[in-house]
């Protein structure tokens, strides 16, 4: 919250307001999940702003309003995890967990650099096959075997959450042809499409149109093979759903929320698409 309050004067500074100015907002927040994180966001928020109209929801549906071309659809985020959720055109809800492992999630930058190492390790000890992660996995951290990062992280000289960087190595070694980096890749394709299709069946989509936004720092990757592999793997089911990645700043959807809460019409929903332009989604290593 301290750092909310540098944003937020920062954000009023420029805008020449201050902030009993503002009537409306509106936040999307990775870890909105429980109502009591709801609860405690909203006091947050509340005390941050006293007298402001405030709405909260899921970092996935900001990704989806600021990536759809209607007020219905599926995201799926893959970030540092992953999450899915979607909207339904008579306006049903539904959503994932996303509590990593508690909720028996695989994905996104972190699920990638663990299975990372352990490709690394496994290669160099005679368990796994040959790649080219054995090399560059301890190569990013300076090191020049997977023993001595395994060592560094059990010894706490490397945070286990810097693994999420070694996210683009994965696509980086897979689309120079190395067949375990390709296996992580594909494993990840399936478990986004897999997430994917499960909104797209419990909101009874399967044979619409469905838009399907691909949104995280993840999602930025070159890879094309890995794209295509989700692509495939939704329309095996889901045959005219439409998938794209969104381009968009995710900060977008719950502008976009707030606008709209305010009435504020479609001119300054085009003027505010047109200042975001040059955002672009961060990447996980941002």
């Amino acid at each position: 919250m301290a750092r909310f309050d540098r944003l937020l004067d920062s954000a009023l500074q420029a805008a020449r307001a201050c902030r009993s100015d503002v009537a409306r907002a509106a936040f999307c927040v990775a870890g909105a999940d429980f109502p009591s994180d709801v609860r405690l966001l909203q006091r947050s928020f509340t005390a941050a702003l006293p007298g402001t109209r405030i709405s909260i929801e899921n970092d996935s549906f900001g990704a989806l309003r600021a990536g759809a071309t209607r007020d219905w659809g599926v995201a799926v985020i893959c970030g540092a995890g992953v999450n899915a959720a979607g909207i339904a055109p008579h306006g049903r809800r539904a959503r994932l967990a996303a509590h990593g492992d508690l909720s028996g999630d695989w994905g996104g930058a972190t699920s990638l650099g663990w299975a990372a190492l352990a490709a690394a390790v496994r290669a160099r000890d005679g368990r796994g096959a040959d790649t080219v992660l054995a090399r560059l996995v301890p190569a990013h951290f300076g090191l020049r075997q997977p023993r001595a990062m395994t060592g560094a992280l059990y010894r706490g000289e490397i945070d286990s959450e810097r693994l999420r960087e070694l996210s683009p190595l994965v696509f980086e070694a897979a689309m120079g042809g190395d067949a375990v980096a390709r296996g992580i890749a594909d494993r990840l394709a399936e478990e986004l499409a897999t997430m994917a299709l499960a909104i797209i069946g419990r909101l009874g989509l399967i044979r619409s149109d469905v838009e399907v936004v691909m949104a995280g720092g993840v999602m930025a990757t070159r890879d094309r093979d890995f794209h295509a592999a989700i692509a495939d793997r939704i329309h095996r089911r889901a045959h005219a759903a439409r998938i794209q990645r969104l381009t968009e700043p995710p900060v977008l959807g719950a502008a976009l929320m707030a606008l709209e809460a305010a009435r504020a019409g479609k001119a300054a929903a085009t003027r505010l698409r047109d200042e975001l332009k040059h955002l672009r989604p961060r990447s996980v290593s941002d």
